[in-house]
């Protein structure tokens, strides 16, 4: 992490003050166990709607909910923003805003699999071009501290307008705390500044936190652009009447995703203490992987966009000269958006300096930052191979932008995932290749790439 102030990050640096209910700066709820069960997360989810009543406000007429887009439906946050619907929608007014950032707004299909029964009039697309209001902005010289000179511009903080203009009694915001490669670990107040950011407030932040390096973001609890949220946050929301039910996964003995940890509260500790757990159970520290295989769900991963998670949290285990092959059933176009898929297949993943010095002189480039940051956070610098199995994309497509292709019937048929175990496998030909089902869900490493100052899982 050189050139990077990380000093001054310690857990109670950067924590956001609620000025407006100063006695509750600390988690309303942490629990932490081997295994929840889902009725276990529902009466949680039950107590935290309850406690809000409480601690923020007796007789909500209106409540707005922020559960993440339908990339993390592993997570269960869909069926949990369905149990908090029905709990206040008989006395309130309950509108719903999946956080999709710049991603593609979901289908009505999509809401109905994702949050049940919730009216499709209740669900509202953010929209980050024109759906947005800048309110402020983090100082050039605060991003210029943080980041150790790495990054020394403004961060623009602009948010969806239904959330500034509109009167809520009550706002829940619902996520999944997984390692992250531009924040560190996802969510929290992520859902404010990316889920539901406008295109000024993505792009400064995406391209400060590739100019900081992906893998001195990757599993780290305080980032630079971490640090710039909990700044704004305290600067601009302190006014809301908002709680976080922040969730923590890990896989079972079985190799099924299940909910290790709950999380409740209207603070950075909250957050923190999230963070840690997801720090010790979805990092796995592992020998140098020559190859890996991995799936990126067809229901929930058909961009490169979201699919090269695949990429970021298995880049620090992989070997010098390694392969990982990325099983994707869904893939069907490289970019969110008209604009990023254009610009992922004319300049393609092409490596930090390569794509640093097109910034510097293409217009595209300069206008889509958030789009640079991503081509650079999905290359491999040439260290090792990355290989796409997708479900709709040609050969063409896949290695024009910097990637090998193989056939994905080919590759199901190979890795099976129905025979497949996560970790390491042998195959029938003594191929030996490390699997993992739901990479999303994690991140793996060499020792020496991550701290070593926590209890990190093997594997």
């Amino acid at each position: 992490m050189s050139g990077i102030n990380t000093t001054t990050f310690k857990s109670s640096d950067f924590c956001r003050q609620r000025k407006t209910k100063g006695e509750y700066n600390m988690p309303w709820i942490v629990k932490e166990q081997v295994q929840f069960e889902r009725n276990e997360i529902i009466n949680l989810t039950k107590r935290v709607a309850q406690e809000s009543l409480e601690r923020i406000n007796s007789n909500p007429k209106r409540v707005l909910l922020l559960p993440p887009d339908i990339t993390r439906a592993h997570s269960g946050a869909g069926w949990i923003t369905n149990v908090l619907y029905h709990f206040f929608a008989e006395s309130s007014d309950v509108q719903i805003i999946p956080t999709l950032g710049q991603h593609v707004p979901h289908t009505e299909e999509q809401n109905r699999w994702m949050f049940g029964d919730i009216p499709g009039d209740k669900i509202h697309v953010h929209d980050w071009i024109n759906g947005v209001k800048t309110i402020g902005e983090v100082p050039a010289s605060f991003v210029k501290e943080v980041s150790g000179g790495k990054a020394y511009w403004p961060i623009p903080i602009s948010l969806n307008k239904m959330l500034l203009e509109q009167d809520w009694d009550l706002i829940i915001n619902i996520g999944h705390v997984v390692p992250h490669e531009v924040l560190g670990f996802a969510n929290h107040n992520k859902n404010y500044f990316i889920g539901l950011g406008g295109k000024e407030t993505i792009c400064a932040s995406h391209m400060m936190a590739a100019c900081c390096g992906i893998e001195n973001n990757l599993g780290r609890i305080i980032t630079p652009l971490r640090a710039c949220y909990n700044k704004a946050e305290t600067d601009f929301l302190g006014h809301l009447p908002d709680v976080y039910i922040l969730l923590v996964m890990a896989h079972n003995d079985k190799g099924h995703l299940s909910h290790v940890g709950f999380y409740a509260g209207d603070d950075t500790e909250t957050y923190l203490a999230a963070a840690r757990n997801s720090r010790r159970c979805n990092i796995t520290v592992v020998e140098p992987l020559k190859k890996v295989v991995a799936i990126m769900q067809g229901d929930e991963f058909h961009s490169t966009w979201v699919a090269n998670k695949a990429i970021y949290r298995t880049r620090m285990a992989m070997a010098d000269g390694g392969e990982l092959l990325i099983i994707a059933p869904g893939l069907k176009r490289f970019g969110e958006q008209p604009e990023v898929d254009k610009i992922i297949r004319t300049y393609g993943y092409r490596g930090t300096d390569t794509i640093m010095r097109l910034w510097k002189t293409e217009p595209l480039l300069q206008e889509f930052t958030h789009a640079t940051a991503h081509l650079i956070h999905g290359s491999s610098e040439g260290r090792f191979k990355i290989t796409y199995a997708p479900g709709f994309l040609n050969s063409e497509e896949i290695e024009s932008v910097g990637y090998s292709y193989m056939d994905i019937d080919s590759a199901l048929a190979r890795y099976n995932p129905l025979r497949m175990k996560n970790g390491y496998n042998t195959m029938p030909d003594g191929e030996q290749v490390y699997y993992i089902a739901t990479p999303s869900a994690g991140l793996w490493s060499v020792k020496e790439r991550i701290d070593a100052d926590e209890n990190l899982s093997s594997g």
